[in-house]
C-alpha cells in the first residue's frame, strides 16, 4: 500500500508541477514570437515520440503482444476522430463558431489532454510497476511534455 502511495503522489507532482510551469510560461510571455512556439511545440512532440518509440511500445509488445498493444493504439486513434467529429458537429449549428476553426482546434486539444491525462498517470504507474527506473524516467519525461500543455492552455 505504501508504494502505491509513493508512486501516486510521484505522478501526481510530476504531472502538475509540469503543467503549471507550462502556464507559467504562458503568462509570463505574452506575445512569443512563432520561432519559440515552434520550438516548445516541436521539444514536448519529439520527446513523447521518442518515449514512445524507444519506452512504451516496445514495453507494451514484451507485456501483452503485437494485438492487444495495436488495439489499444487504434482505440486512441479512433477515440480522437470522434470527438473531432463531435466537435464539429455541435459547432455546425453556430455560425459565428463554425467559421472559427482555431477554436474548434484548441476545443479538440483541450478535449485529447484531458484524456490523455489518464493514460499518463497509466505509464508512470505501469512504469514503476516494471521497475523504479522506468518510473522515474516516464515520470520526469512526462513533466517535461507537460510544460508546453500548461503553456497551450494558459493562451486559450
Amino acid at each position: 500500500m505504501e508504494e502505491i502511495l509513493k508512486t501516486t503522489l510521484i505522478g501526481l507532482f510530476f504531472g502538475t508541477f509540469g503543467t503549471t510551469i507550462g502556464g507559467i510560461i504562458g503568462i509570463t510571455f505574452k506575445n512569443p514570437s512563432k520561432k519559440f512556439l515552434s520550438f516548445i511545440l516541436s521539444f514536448a512532440s519529439g520527446l513523447m515520440i521518442a518515449i514512445v518509440c524507444f519506452d512504451l511500445i516496445p514495453e507494451a509488445f514484451g507485456l501483452s503482444g503485437l494485438p492487444t498493444s495495436f488495439l489499444g493504439m487504434i482505440f486512441g486513434i479512433v477515440t480522437m476522430i470522434i470527438c473531432e467529429m463531435l466537435v464539429d458537429k455541435k459547432f455546425s449549428n453556430h455560425s459565428k463558431i463554425a467559421s472559427n476553426s482555431l477554436l474548434k482546434t484548441g476545443v479538440i486539444v483541450s478535449i485529447g489532454l484531458a484524456l490523455h491525462n489518464f493514460p499518463e498517470g497509466l505509464a508512470i504507474g505501469s512504469g514503476f510497476g516494471a521497475s523504479i527506473k522506468l518510473g522515474i524516467s516516464l515520470a520526469i519525461a512526462i513533466c517535461l511534455h507537460d510544460i508546453p500543455e500548461g503553456r497551450l492552455q494558459s493562451r486559450q
